[in-house]
């Protein structure tokens, strides 16, 4: 059986470094994926201001399960070479704060080119994060827009690097592509490293608590717990408007129902 620990991304809870932890402390959860400090993405940070935040997250007895990183979020067509230089910058800022892994995407696909015509391309800049990793571990995740966002081309990734590249499961995005989240995850059982817990409702593509909505999580968590070792699930509310979320949805991205809609970001979190 897997030993499952809890992660988030604390910053749905609170701009400010200093209360995302003592939020994470409050409700028990000692790891965050971390994604945004202070108002500024994770990718902006350098290494000198994360040794800062290190020494804040050993006096507070919080560790860092993985940089939620924007790596591989942006456009098939844009530049990739600046795009890379800030990935192996944040790669050295991992090290800094002892994650193990990095998560990222597999670029938008726009143009009106489709992601059959984009995969040489997408799986070309995919290498290029992999050689540039160091000893982190590359961790894929399904996103609404971006090449991967069907579990059929995630499996591609997966297989394209016998492994290497491995999967971040997040129930909802399948959802909000039109997939049936508990079939996505048999086809990609093997693959998947740690898993977002989110969940939304089929019909509506919205997000809503965790085991309220069509993400089977309940039978997804017995069925990951069988894949023996150490397990994060790192906690994705998305159920109030955050700083900065506007800048992590793509066009037409997540709303919510009003009876989700929480008082501050501390309680939906």
């Amino acid at each position: 059986m897997a030993e499952f620990v809890l992660s988030s991304f604390a910053d749905e809870a609170a701009e400010s470094f200093s209360e995302q932890l003592r939020i994470s402390k409050k409700y028990g959860i000692r790891h965050i994926e971390m994604r945004t400090v202070d108002g500024r993405n994770v990718s902006a940070l350098s290494p000198a201001e994360c040794a800062e935040l290190k020494n804040a997250l050993d006096e507070s007895g919080v560790s860092v399960s993985a940089i939620g990183s924007p790596y591989g979020k942006i456009s098939i067509h844009d530049p990739f070479g600046p795009h890379l230089e800030a990935f192996k910058r944040t790669v050295e800022c991992a090290g800094v704060l002892g994650a193990r892994y990095i998560r990222l995407f597999s670029f938008y696909i726009d143009g009106g080119r489709s992601p059959e015509e984009c995969e040489d391309a997408v799986l070309e800049r995919l290498s290029r994060f992999l050689q540039n990793a160091g000893g982190l571990v590359c961790a894929h995740e399904n996103e609404s827009g971006i090449y991967g966002d069907t579990a059929p081309r995630n499996k591609k990734i997966a297989d394209a690097f016998g492994g290497r590249m491995k999967l971040v499961f997040d129930p909802a995005n399948y959802i909000q592509c039109g997939q049936d989240a508990l079939e996505a995850y048999s086809l990609l059982e093997e693959h998947i490293e740690y898993m977002h817990v989110k969940d939304a409702v089929a019909e509506s593509k919205l997000v809503v608590p965790a085991g309220m909505g069509d993400g089977h999580l309940r039978e997804i968590l017995r069925r990951f717990s069988q894949k023996g070792g150490r397990r994060f699930l790192s906690l994705e509310p998305h159920l109030k408007v955050f700083a900065g979320f506007e800048k992590l949805e793509a066009a037409g991205g997540t709303t919510r129902f009003a009876e989700f809609a929480y008082k501050s970001s501390e309680e939906a979190y």
